[in-house]
């Protein structure tokens, strides 16, 4: 059976996406959970969240095999071969404890964006390269999982409507979708709704024209499961009003676009809204340059990383409000 693919998805960047899933993969595994993260962006920030600059040269060497996404699907872009088995690096290895697993990012990751686009169209023409290609990142997801045994899998893409996050987005099963409290996240929201509708009906169509009968290809669900309000955007020097003016405007364009509803009744701030917004996250300022120099989690701060006092209070409340976020997410998703 299928892992489930839970993607965090956004057409507005600096929202705070990629801080997002790699601290709840840090959770979701203190939780004790099998988990599998991807970096899908070609920009790798995921990556150099989980990985220091030393350990990133040895996974992208100037020559020779990149232990990376793109490395996986190398073979099938080049016309050699289909996908092969993705590296995993491993994050933490605790005895008695599940492991955190990543998928490594790659800049050469954009250099597919032209092949998952001409061959969309090929789909509706039964052509066998076609679904191999479209379906090419979720069957490296998903041998992932199997390798590892996860219990599921994050993805981070990028913040576009391209041909490669319509081919990350057809490989997941829910998502995420973190938001500012902006008006360019209201635009974002505006924009992301119909075209996950789109690319759901579009994939519909191509799905049972598959002429590979031993070829596995997603159902591509897509199904939103709710929204994170996130505070990275948000200055101290901001009025108050300025920020509930965006933010209380969510719930009702989350249902509008996201869900279809365009009948109400809307609840009329995140606070009130049960249904669909997962959590308000702090923006955790002071701790954020802090964990980036302990290459940790926020909420894995310890008084040897110059977490005391206020600090400290500020890492305890970031444990749970993460660990109420991550137990949330796992209840919609059913594992």
């Amino acid at each position: 059976m299928p892992v489930p693919v839970l993607t965090f998805f956004n057409n507005k960047g600096g929202v705070g996406k990629t801080s997002l899933v790699y601290h709840l993969a840090w959770m979701l595994h203190d939780l004790d959970y099998q988990v599998l993260a991807c970096d899908l962006d070609p920009q790798a920030n995921l990556t150099s969240m989980f990985i220091d600059e030393e350990r990133l040269e040895v996974l992208w060497p100037d020559s020779g095999v990149r232990k990376t996404i793109y490395n996986s699907l190398q073979p099938l872009l080049d016309g050699t071969g289909d996908i092969k088995q993705p590296h995993l690096e491993t994050i933490t290895q605790t005895l008695f404890m599940k492991e955190l697993s990543l998928i490594v990012g790659d800049l050469m990751l954009s250099s597919a964006e032209d092949e998952l686009s001409s061959q969309w169209p090929e789909c509706l023409d039964r052509r066998p390269r076609a679904f191999r290609v479209i379906s090419a990142l979720w069957r490296i997801l998903q041998m992932a999982a199997d390798k590892q045994r996860s219990e599921i899998i994050l993805v981070d893409v990028g913040p576009n409507l391209g041909a490669l996050n319509r081919a990350a987005l057809v490989a997941t099963d829910y998502v995420v979708v973190p938001l500012g409290a902006d008006l360019f996240s209201l635009q974002g929201l505006r924009n992301l709704g119909p075209t996950l509708q789109n690319w759901r009906g579009e994939w519909k169509d191509r799905h049972n024209r598959n002429p590979i009968a031993e070829l596995p290809i997603p159902d591509g669900l897509i199904q939103p499961i709710g929204y994170v309000v996130q505070q990275h955007s948000v200055r101290l020097e901001r009025p108050v009003k300025a920020y509930d003016k965006w933010v209380n405007r969510m719930p009702v364009e989350y249902a509008r676009n996201l869900l279809g509803n365009n009948e109400g009744p809307y609840a009329r701030t995140p606070a009130e809204d049960k249904e669909n917004a997962l959590a308000t996250v702090k923006h955790y300022r002071s701790l954020v340059p802090m964990a980036q120099e302990a290459r940790k989690p926020i909420f894995h701060l310890t008084p040897a990383d110059g977490a005391i006092g206020a600090h400290a209070a500020a890492a305890r409340d970031a444990h749970k409000d993460f660990k109420i976020l991550a137990e949330k997410i796992v209840k919609r998703i059913g594992i």
